[in-house]
């Protein structure tokens, strides 16, 4: 939808320029990854440096005058650059180079298109293009740009716009109230999960961290991953079971990246909700990245965009068999899980990250020894079907001795079923106020 693909890749020319006064310049090896993610092919990088953007075109006019012998030199149709432009700047460029522009956001805006594939991410990019398009509507219609008005001269340009605008308003209410009714959707999936108590665990991280990949290894599924930017856009959820917790549900979302335009994250609010809700966010970062900590900072910044910042967070640093190194479990100053490493591709080191997640989720796991009478054998049974038994004996009296170890709350639902008093089971130091 966003512009036209041609069958083979496109030849671009890439600009970047560094920004002297910017604050977070951006990275020009990244924008090579999203220029072959969006499946151009490019021709040549075009660098420079400025203090501040030129208002009118960003570059200047030297820089105007390369682009064009560049884009000549290359039979190139295409310019893309490596920052957000005004449209009135993306509108002057074209006049001067009689090309496309695209800018940093609309080629994220373009790669998110290509990987929709549910009816929800599809609606999502389609909202996001559209409140991108806005500004940029007079592109299409320059051809009339020399009527100033006059006797018969009036209007036909405007007109158009303006109906073409207001066609897009509709479209963009329609997308909203279509994106209400599915995050009325999930709000009501997680009460239910809640009501259930089942934990919700998030996969969080930069772009082609390795998410998709660990999600796949943990949950048997076969959600699309690849060495690429973006590879995951719409989000899975799978139940997966962990020791002394039971069942949860995990998260695979959509990757962060810097400066992730913020119509994108308005689009895709409905879907990152899945983050800010978790009962536990697992932050998958690349150990190899020499722009590691640069990255973290950004998807912690996108966190506290989306609400999520005070949701608990595990770290796991992924792809260590490119390092050479072991898998290895870090723990923070109280003794609680920290950070993991480990490589999704190797499957390495999971077995730390199920411990943990199961120390992380599992607040409050009962472990005692009971000893049951042979009428209380339903008991027994429950307690074997739930793989609670860690060992069993039997006394003298032929009773069942049995060492248990599961959640308080499976316990208690257990005993709630059968009519049972859980005084009757459990110590006195072991009760909580509302029993």
């Amino acid at each position: 939808m966003f512009f036209e693909r041609p069958d083979s890749g496109e030849v671009a020319v890439l600009v970047h320029i560094d920004v002297q006064d910017a604050k977070e310049p951006e990275d020009s090896s990244e924008f090579l990854e999203l220029v072959r993610s969006a499946g151009a092919a490019p021709a040549t990088l075009i660098q420079g440096s400025r203090r501040t953007p030129h208002s009118r075109t960003f570059i200047g006019e030297g820089k105007v005058e390369e682009l064009r012998d560049a884009l000549q030199a290359h039979h190139a149709e295409l310019v893309i650059f490596n920052h957000t432009l005004t449209p009135s700047q993306e509108r002057n460029l074209e006049r001067e180079l009689q090309c496309r522009v695209l800018d940093r956001t609309g080629l994220i805006l373009d790669i998110f298109a290509q990987r929709a594939r549910t009816h929800e991410g599809k609606l999502q990019v389609e909202l996001a293009q559209l409140e991108y398009m806005s500004t940029r509507l007079v592109r299409g219609w320059t051809h009339l740009e020399r009527q100033k008005g006059g006797v018969g001269l009036r209007g036909p340009g405007e007109t158009q716009l303006e109906t073409d605008r207001r066609l897009l308003r509709a479209r963009v209410k329609a997308i909203h109230k279509r994106l209400d009714k599915v995050r009325s959707q999930r709000n009501q999936s997680r009460r239910a999960r809640s009501r259930a108590e089942i934990p919700a665990v998030s996969l969080v991280g930069y772009t082609n961290a390795g998410k998709s990949t660990l999600f796949n290894a943990l949950t048997s599924s076969d959600v699309y991953a690849a060495n690429q930017l973006f590879a995951t856009l719409d989000p899975t959820l799978r139940r997966l079971d962990i020791p002394d917790v039971g069942p949860i549900v995990m998260a695979d979302t959509v990757g962060f990246i810097r400066h992730l335009p913020h119509k994108l994250v308005e689009a895709f609010r409905a879907t990152l909700e899945e983050a800010a809700e978790a009962s536990l966010l697992i932050h998958v970062i690349d150990a190899g990245d020499p722009e590691r900590d640069s990255h973290i900072a950004q998807v912690n910044a996108v966190l506290t965009e989306i609400g999520a910042s005070e949701v608990p967070r595990l770290l796991v640093m992924n792809k260590i068999d490119l390092l050479g190194m072991s898998p290895r479990l870090e723990r923070d100053d109280h003794g609680h899980p920290d950070t993991v490493w480990l490589s999704a591709r190797d499957e390495s080191g999971f077995d730390l990250l199920e411990q943990a997640l199961s120390e992380r989720l599992a607040v409050d796991v009962l472990d005692l020894s009971l000893t049951l009478a042979p009428s209380q054998g339903w008991l027994r049974a429950q307690l074997h079907e739930l793989d609670a038994v860690r060992e069993e004996s039997y006394d003298e009296q032929g009773k069942t001795v049995i060492s248990i170890r599961l959640p308080r709350r499976d316990f208690l639902q257990l005993l709630a079923r059968a009519g049972e008093n859980p005084r009757d089971y459990l110590p006195p130091e072991d009760f909580k106020e509302e029993f």
